[in-house]
């Protein structure tokens, strides 16, 4: 299964090259997820909704959830009985069989696990003297929706499909949520570590002598089963099929910075860039002055792009000339190069080099393309590397050959950090 995360800078028309390229591999004949935040009213200007031939289905789950809406071909929207799934047409004059459309809701999705999680930890709660939420009265809070969209991405892993194409939020927020299951999983690691459950056979115990029940067991269970779905995301993030498509409109400065920014961030977290998308791309030889202005500025910032990015391909996908409304609008967005998935991209290629023949020491090499030394900062914690690249950090545990090491220095050349390790005496094996 390949995966396109989708992201690039606000209003530069993320969901509607992500609708494109999902489009693309249904007219290739695959079998096509895309995943989407977006509200049903955007999707609508997408040319993928009511009149376009695809229905909508409601997320997180694949299956529709009970009382969410469904965007039916040519008519209003219709409430979908519980449990049930909502059928692809059949093959028809669009071509779009194979094609899945999911919103996440997010709103939803956070009401229905803030729930379940209260009926859990019930017992605790009674304990507390907590008087429990009605569904009536929950509201959705922030962050809520990167949550949604993670238990949307753990739903597609079980899927059978060909490409899933995930639309993103812009570049930072995106970067934010590809990292969260590393770091949520290194929080739970933390807090309610594997070993303590050692004590469960305990527990009957003490909630005797103590004479009121006991939560932990529930609560590690809870954990266990986060740490499960999590593991399945960060497996899907840092798999090998997937990658990341930038889209940005080129002229301005804002658009250039958000793609260094966004370099930057994946190539501390991943996964590996595919593809940079510059959109709404102006003719060039126009006789209007501020039209010819401006179709210079995007060649330039093209051009610039090209060079700053190296091999990744830079593909421009021209203006239209209004918001796609159609199923044929987007075949014309999307010509064969920017429409087709990449071949699966080398993993990061994070490796340990041993040089202790030569210069006595191990050598932990992080490509990090784009990052510049005043922007880098190393910190060694117990068996960890806190590595800050920009407005960005990652917490990443040590090899294990390199635990039973001292940092000696580090350096970034040609985007690569070199981290060297001096192996300690008194903890390597002699011999080796």
């Amino acid at each position: 299964m390949r995966t396109v995360f989708v992201t690039g800078t606000g209003g530069a028309g993320r969901t509607t090259v992500a609708t494109a390229l999902a489009l693309a591999g249904a007219r290739r004949r695959e079998r096509v997820l895309l995943l989407t935040t977006e509200p049903a009213d955007a999707l609508a200007g997408t040319g993928v909704a009511a009149g376009a031939g695809v229905p909508v289905r409601a997320g997180p789950d694949v299956l529709a959830s009970p009382g969410a809406d469904v965007l039916a071909p040519g008519g209003p929207d219709v409430p979908v009985p519980a449990g049930r799934d909502v059928p692809v047409p059949a093959e028809d004059d669009a071509g779009v069989t194979g094609l899945t459309v999911v919103r996440v809701d997010s709103d939803a999705d956070f009401r229905r696990e803030f729930l379940s999680f209260q009926d859990r930890a019930d017992a605790a709660l009674d304990l507390l003297g907590a008087v429990p939420l009605e569904d009536g009265e929950l509201t959705e809070l922030p962050g809520s929706e990167q949550f949604a969209l993670l238990r949307a991405l753990k739903t597609a892993t079980e899927g059978d499909h060909d490409l899933v194409v995930v639309d993103l939020p812009p570049v930072r927020q995106a970067i934010a949520l590809l990292a969260l299951p590393e770091q949520l999983r290194r929080y739970l690691r933390r807090l309610l570590p594997v070993e303590r459950q050692a004590a469960r056979s305990l527990r009957p115990v003490l909630a005797q002598l103590a004479g009121v029940p006991m939560p932990a067991q529930w609560l590690y269970e809870t954990a266990a089963r986060w740490d499960a779905e999590l593991a399945l995301v960060q497996a899907l993030v840092e798999s090998p099929d997937t990658s990341v498509r930038l889209v940005a409109e080129p002229g301005s400065a804002a658009a250039g910075r958000a793609l260094r920014t966004a370099r930057l961030g994946l190539g501390l977290h991943g996964p590996a860039l595919d593809m940079v998308i510059a959109n709404r791309i102006l003719p060039t030889g126009s006789a209007e002055p501020f039209l010819a202005a401006l179709s210079g500025r995007q060649q330039s910032a093209i051009k610039e792009w090209r060079e700053e990015f190296g091999g990744i391909p830079v593909q421009e996908v021209p203006h239209a000339g209004h918001d796609p409304q159609e199923l044929a609008d987007l075949d014309e967005l999307i010509d064969e190069p920017t429409g087709r998935t990449c071949d699966p991209v080398p993993g990061k290629g994070w490796t340990v080099e041993d040089r202790r023949a030569d210069d006595g020491v191990l050598v932990w090499r992080l490509p990090l393309p784009g990052a510049v030394k005043e922007q880098l900062q190393l910190v060694r914690r117990d068996d960890e590397l806190f590595v800050t690249v920009g407005p960005f950090r990652r917490i990443l545990p040590l090899p294990s050959v390199l635990r039973r090491c001292t940092v000696t220095g580090a350096g970034l050349r040609d985007g690569e950090l070199r981290v060297r390790f001096l192996p300690d005496p008194g903890l390597w094996p002699k011999g080796r």
